[in-house]
């Protein structure tokens, strides 16, 4: 059987992917640390080795033999104490598992990047995969960060003949979001009653096994060196809470407020992150990335891989579902 290595394999999107892989037949290699939460696929069979993608000896082992790579992992964070170590983590893992890829001679690459490292739109028409950025005009170390591992792996492409192709997941919704995401985050504190107002900004949300899904058909069908964006629906944050509500029996958030408004609250809220050490709810950069309706479009996929995403709703029902089984709601 075909041996495809799955970096951040524990990871929401990473696990999705792990398990679609294992249910179409490929043998599943991946990385791990020892303190890496395994609970995602607790029932998958596949195989791990103990290491971290910042030490290039231990990415040499991993990608040993491995005829595919669908480099999944990120440090996917809008806070942290040093942003500069969102950057280190993004782009040092991205540049060691694209050296290793093309040292061990992995025949085709997936690389997911994500919508942060595209431009968002400035007109009501959402962005696609044209909507180029550059690191310096990008919010924040994590939207630079992926820029950055973004940029990298297209000059690998064309400089040093890697076979990779491209992915921008939107933002994913459904079951095994451990960590949680920033997404995540969201339904958590809006179905718990915890978010009593709103800026008007709005997302693209889709179900993590249709990004899954996308992964496999950029693998088969995706064209090397391009980009494809991974989206289900654009929809306003405030529908968003709506929805949310709605299907915890909670009334809606009707305040809605300026970026300017919520300022002070971030700035309170990263000054008592960096004395607890846990990232903040409200960071000064996403309300800087607030000021954007981050809508994209999916065409691209849809007519050049078959990509197809189910409604948002039914990614945020099992989002909620989930997130009340294993306790995060209560």
């Amino acid at each position: 059987m075909t041996l495809a290595v799955v970096t951040g394999a524990y990871g929401f999107i990473g696990s999705a992917v792990t398990r679609r892989l294992v249910q179409e037949g490929f043998n599943v290699r991946t990385l791990a640390r020892a303190s890496t939460a395994r609970r995602n696929l607790a029932e998958i069979d596949c195989e791990t080795i103990l290491g971290d993608l910042r030490d290039p000896e231990a990415v040499t082992r991993l990608m040993r033999g491995a005829e595919i790579l669908f480099h999944v992992a990120a440090d996917y964070r809008l806070w942290a104490p040093n942003p500069n170590e969102i950057r280190q983590n993004n782009l040092t893992t991205t540049q060691n598992v694209m050296n290793a890829a093309l040292a061990a001679g992995v025949e085709r690459v997936v690389y997911t990047s994500s919508v942060a490292a595209l431009k968002p739109p400035d007109t009501p028409i959402p962005s696609d995969e044209t909507a180029s950025i550059r690191e310096a005009d990008a919010v924040g170390a994590y939207k630079q960060s992926k820029v950055a591992a973004q940029d990298l792996v297209e000059r690998m492409v064309r400089e040093q003949g890697l076979q990779a192709v491209i992915v921008n997941p939107t933002a994913p919704l459904g079951p095994g979001d451990i960590r949680p995401t920033p997404t995540g985050r969201v339904v958590v504190e809006a179905a718990s009653g915890r978010m009593p107002a709103f800026v008007d900004t709005g997302l693209n949300l889709v179900h993590v096994d249709d990004v899954a899904a996308g992964h496999l058909a950029a693998f088969r069908q995706g064209r090397i060196g391009e980009r494809y964006i991974l989206g289900g629906e654009n929809i306003s944050l405030a529908q968003m809470l709506a929805d949310i509500a709605s299907l915890v029996g909670r009334r809606a958030p009707r305040l809605s407020l300026s970026p300017g408004m919520v300022m002070p609250v971030a700035f309170a809220a990263e000054a008592i992150a960096r004395i607890t050490g846990r990232e903040p709810f409200v960071s000064l950069d996403a309300l800087r990335m607030s000021r954007y309706k981050m809508y994209y479009s999916s065409t691209k996929a849809e007519n050049e891989l078959g990509y197809h995403a189910r409604p948002y709703h039914e990614a945020l029902v099992e989002a909620v579902a989930w997130f009340r089984s294993v306790g995060y709601l209560r």
